[in-house]
């Protein structure tokens, strides 16, 4: 069984800095892209920032120049730095990560969300 563990939400000013974390544990073989997307009330959920098992990167345009994505191969995690937080960067965070399980099967995940608020 494979599991995605987020952390690092919370309440922040606007202005101000969060950086969240990601997990990847149990039967794996490798990870190819990992992710971060988020969701707002009544909005769809919307891709924030991803990035390839050799480092490349690929942000939305409305978190450009402020959040940054890396990862960590040997931990399995992947962070997003986020800096200058805005109201509307207001949402539950999602980490997605592309397994390859150690049966071979290649497959979706998502964590369970974390919650990031931007209010003064």
């Amino acid at each position: 069984q494979v599991q995605l563990v987020e952390s690092g939400g919370g309440l922040v000013q606007p202005g101000g800095s969060l950086r969240l974390s990601c997990a990847a544990s149990g039967s794996i073989l490798s990870i190819n892209d990992m992710g971060w997307y988020r969701q707002a009330p009544g909005k769809e959920r919307e891709l924030v920032a991803t990035i390839t098992s050799g480092g490349y990167t690929n942000y939305a345009d409305s978190v450009k120049g402020r959040f940054t994505i890396s990862r960590v191969h040997a931990k399995k995690s992947v962070y997003l730095q986020m800096n200058s937080l805005k109201p509307e960067d207001t949402a539950v965070y999602y980490c997605s990560a592309r397994i390859v399980k150690r049966s071979g099967l290649q497959a979706d995940y998502w964590g369970q969300g974390t919650q990031v608020t931007v209010s003064s």
